[in-house]
């Protein structure tokens, strides 16, 4: 799996997210990442070992203490990605908002007609 493939799968996953946005705030342990899931140790390192095989974590060793760190590294791989896709999602918001505009139009005019009677 290539790298941008890596860290979009390591993104998917909220629980991966929340742990990225934990570390945000500075180094923190398994057990203190742990804390607010309600998960065994076993699985957060599990979601520990995507983010760091994607890059978005690095696990350094201090004595006892091993902390896990956020690396941006890959950020603006995916930053990138998103820019380019950018024109083309801002051209669909486009049309929508005309097919839209147009529709209430119709349907404004569709009211404003008197109706016959019988």
């Amino acid at each position: 799996m290539d790298q941008l493939s890596a860290v979009f799968a390591a993104l998917a996953d909220p629980t991966r997210r929340a742990i990225l946005a934990r570390l945000a705030d500075g180094e923190a342990t398994v057990n203190q990442l742990a804390e607010p899931f309600p998960m065994s140790l076993q699985a957060v390192s599990k979601h520990l070992k995507v983010l760091e095989q994607a890059g978005l974590i690095t696990r350094g060793r201090d004595a006892q203490w091993r902390p896990c760190r956020l690396e941006a590294g890959p950020l603006p791989d995916v930053s990138g990605w998103a820019e380019r896709c950018w024109p083309f999602w801002d051209a669909r918001y486009e049309r929508l908002a005309r097919s839209l505009q147009e529709l209430r139009q119709t349907t404004d005019t569709d009211h404003d007609e008197p109706r016959s009677r019988k």
